[in-house]
């Protein structure tokens, strides 16, 4: 599922070949991955507008018009934004044809993504419901401390809490908690305030080294020109059960017990306590 370098590297891609972008028209392949406005509405609001900048919001790419019109895609599994000549595809849930004959796509394997068109008050809305962005440099260690030791939750749970902050997914979560040498499944009450601003670090360092390289790509991430992302083979953790860990050599572990999803984490509680 794309988290935060991955559509922190979609949307940077797009900004670059979007700004300035006329929409000529639009066709809709698929309209369950719409939310809000359908497709004749989509088409009638999104025509002839301009692209005034693309970014991020937590696990989102959001792509900004002219009116105040913003289109919000928040990919999950296997869904991605590709920028370039038109193509046909099967997969292609949503095609946005430029005045320049390229065409932005929206292709969704699974259709699990969503497309949400917004106004000026309803993004703001949406993303006010959204804790604050990780690489935020406005966040201090004293805010996240807060968030963490304020909850009994497990570690990892409430680093995926969209609501307590914005953007960090299963992968990131797993590799923070390694990095810091805090187990996923802690409480967080039980963490001291050091060991909050050591998380924050790590969380930010892996965010950014990831960003650095494109993402991550298991199978179904693409950038917008189709390309895969390089940190899976930076990963410490997360898909390495049964391995050695880096750090200690003790033989990694993994459980579903946390939220469903894979957690993956050292058992030497000298490595990670």
């Amino acid at each position: 599922m794309p988290e935060l370098p991955e559509t922190e590297t979609i949307a940077r891609d797009l900004d670059g070949a979007l700004r300035g972008a006329v929409v000529r028209s639009v066709r809709v392949a698929r309209a369950d991955v719409l939310r809000g406005a359908g497709p004749r509405a989509l088409a009638a609001r999104l025509s002839r507008r301009t692209v005034e900048r693309v970014w991020r919001r937590a696990k989102s790419v959001v792509i900004a018009f002219d009116e105040g019109r913003r289109l919000v895609v928040t990919p999950r599994f296997t869904g991605t934004l590709l920028i370039g000549e038109p193509q046909e595809d099967a997969y292609t849930c949503l095609r946005l044809a430029l005045a320049d004959d390229r065409e932005l796509r929206y292709r969704d394997v699974r259709r699990l993504g969503t497309v949400t068109l917004l106004d000026d008050r309803s993004f703001q809305e949406w993303s006010a419901s959204l804790g604050p962005e990780p690489l935020d440099p406005g966040l201090t260690a004293e805010r996240v401390s807060g968030i963490l030791r304020g909850s009994r939750r497990a570690v990892k749970s409430i680093l995926m809490d969209q609501r307590r902050l914005a953007g960090v997914g299963n992968i990131y979560a797993n590799e923070a908690c390694w990095l810091a040498g805090v187990r996923p499944a802690r409480r967080g009450a039980s963490l001291t305030h050091a060991e909050c601003a050591q998380l924050l670090e790590e969380l930010r360092g892996v965010l950014r080294a990831s960003i650095a390289v494109r993402g991550t790509t298991f199978r179904d991430f693409r950038d917008a020109y189709g390309a895969r992302g390089g940190f899976a083979a930076q990963l410490k953790v997360y898909g390495r059960e049964g391995e050695p860990c880096a750090r200690c050599g003790a033989t990694l572990r993994a459980t579903h017990a946390v939220e469903g999803r894979q957690t993956v984490w050292c058992p030497d509680r000298a490595c990670q306590r």
